[in-house]
């Protein structure tokens, strides 16, 4: 069980049984009465952003919160397949609960998977990923600006902004937290 007292920025906890995360956190102390404990909560499962106030008394449910090690298999349409790396065993999640992630998925890709209850809820993603430029201009000599950049898909078909050198065909390494380009890299 938590307190009132515990709250803070990134403590999840659990409210009629769906697990929150604490995005912004105010504590105000009045001249009389109890302390007050404003909370910014943001629902892990549907991401809605809602804000409550808890007073110094209140209790609440840890959340039954698990990270698993899973490699990324294959998608089939809206579904997504992941494996345990330890048992072996398949899961699926949609599209929704992947987000921003899906972007930058690519297959064989080690993720770390949330799950609620055993039932997954979200991903994170290695923090860089290494993918192929599949669509770039060619670089026109002369074309020396210093911090001049240009768009190149990738193979998992997301657009990023690259140096005028990276050329197509060239393996990139991308910041999955920031979505940017790091470095090119050599196969």
């Amino acid at each position: 069980m938590y307190l009132a007292s515990d709250l803070r920025k990134g403590l999840k906890f659990e409210i009629d049984g769906d697990p929150y995360v604490v995005v912004g956190f105010e504590f105000k102390k009045p001249g009389k009465g109890q302390s007050l404990y404003k909370c910014k909560l943001k629902n892990m499962i549907t991401g809605n952003l809602f804000e409550r106030t808890y007073r110094s008394g209140d209790k609440f449910e840890k959340a039954d919160l698990e990270e698993q090690e899973m490699e990324y298999l294959y998608s089939d349409k809206d579904a997504y397949c992941f494996m345990h790396t330890s048992n072996y065993e398949q899961i699926f999640l949609s599209k929704e609960q992947l987000g921003d992630a899906v972007d930058l998925l690519k297959d064989n890709t080690v993720c770390t998977v949330l799950l609620h209850n055993s039932q997954p809820i979200g991903v994170t993603l290695p923090i860089f990923v290494n993918l192929v430029v599949t669509i770039a201009e060619p670089w026109a000599k002369g074309d020396t600006a210093t911090g001049s950049t240009k768009p190149a898909t990738l193979e998992t078909g997301f657009e990023v902004q690259v140096p005028p050198f990276v050329d197509q065909g060239q393996m990139v390494k991308i910041d999955t937290r920031t979505r940017e380009y790091v470095e090119r890299v050599n196969e």
